[in-house]
């Protein structure tokens, strides 16, 4: 009996992002997972570590990069640093690309672009889905589309922040009539709650701005609510699945970067002590997100409910969420049946089942 082929899993991490020792951290933890029992006789682990300046970097030096959980940053290339043209080429002999990339030129359609002109099948959602998910008040905009209801929320433009200084209170004293305080200042495209602001002053209300400004084009603010923090894992592609749902908590202001990724300030609850009613709203609305932004593979949906009112307002979709062994999605997927070392495998093969049916 003649041996089975292994795929050529091309597993790229890093990114020039603001998450990208997250996705370091969320590589290694694939790659063991692409490495165990059940899926070494299938998969062949050809990992890529892209610098936070942009440069590619061979196998070699990205399988000390998962040894070492460090990042490293040549500030020039040399003739081994950069070979983006041999992955361009495929000369690397690639089945598929898992982009394990979080934030901003890795989650928001800038490298599903590029995996999809190579024609090769890719993990996660396509350029569609991912820039739309990226961008929090076109999101919100798709999500209003199909009625998930949603927290008060308005937006501006970093060039109305840095408008004329007269105009600037005008500004302020518009977005204190649609949310008032407390509010939320966030930047639109970045993730992880990078430069997030809780305001509850004029003052705050003005930094903030100024700080959101300084990092994106586009900046959301949004009412600040007494909730409760739940979250859902959807897995498939059109037809998919959702899981258990779980909850957040912590003794923080708001679920910031250093609450989120710093060991024991956050308790996450799987399952979530809600009502099944509630859960299972959570779940129809996760799958309703997925499809009302053209999602595939997997997503993260985050939720608000507002406990008093008996209120589930939808806050956001991550098209790539956190993937390390302590990461909600596949914690969720964990607790609903679905270890970690199948859940890649089955990402996987969802990402083959999609290159089919969209070429």
């Amino acid at each position: 009996m003649t041996a089975s082929v292994k795929l050529r899993i091309a597993l790229l991490f890093g990114g020039q992002s603001g998450e990208h020792e997250v996705s370091i951290k969320s590589a290694a933890a694939i790659a063991t997972a692409l490495s165990s029992a059940e899926n070494t006789s299938k998969y062949e682990v050809y990992p890529i570590y892209i610098q936070k300046n942009g440069i590619w970097r061979s196998p070699d030096t990205s399988r000390d990069i998962l040894d070492s959980g460090e990042a490293i940053d040549l500030k020039s290339p040399n003739s081994t640093a950069n070979f983006l043209l041999e992955v361009v080429n495929n000369k690397l002999k690639i089945d598929v690309f898992l982009p394990v990339l979080h934030g901003p030129n890795g989650e928001d359609g800038t490298i599903q672009g590029l995996l999809q002109l190579l024609g090769i099948p890719f993990v996660g959602s396509g350029v569609l889905a991912s820039a739309l998910s990226m961008d929090k008040v076109a999101m919100k905009v798709a999500f209003a589309a199909i009625g998930l209801p949603q927290v008060k929320y308005t937006s501006v433009t970093r060039s109305q922040v840095y408008s004329d200084p007269c105009v600037f209170p005008k500004l302020c004293d518009e977005i204190e009539s649609i949310v008032d305080y407390p509010c939320f200042v966030k930047p639109a495209n970045l993730g992880s709650s990078v430069g997030v602001a809780k305001v509850r002053t004029r003052q705050e209300l003005e930094d903030a701005l100024d700080n959101a400004a300084s990092l994106d084009r586009r900046i959301i603010i949004e009412r600040g609510e007494t909730i409760r923090e739940l979250e859902c894992a959807v897995l498939g592609n059109d037809y998919p699945k959702a899981s258990i749902v779980g909850e957040i908590t912590h003794n923080s202001d708001f679920y910031d970067y250093q609450t989120k990724y710093s060991q024991g300030l956050a308790d996450l609850l799987i399952p979530a002590p809600v009502d099944e009613r509630v859960a299972r709203r959570i779940q129809e609305m996760s799958i309703a997100a997925f499809k009302a932004v053209d999602a595939a593979g997997l997503a993260r949906v985050d939720f608000f409910y507002k406990e008093a009112t008996d209120e589930i307002l939808i806050n956001e979709i991550n098209t790539f969420p956190g993937f390390t062994a302590t990461s909600m999605y596949p914690l969720l997927w964990g607790a609903s049946g679905v270890s970690f070392p199948e859940l890649v495998d089955r990402l996987i093969q969802l990402a083959i089942e999609r290159d089919r049916t969209v070429s």
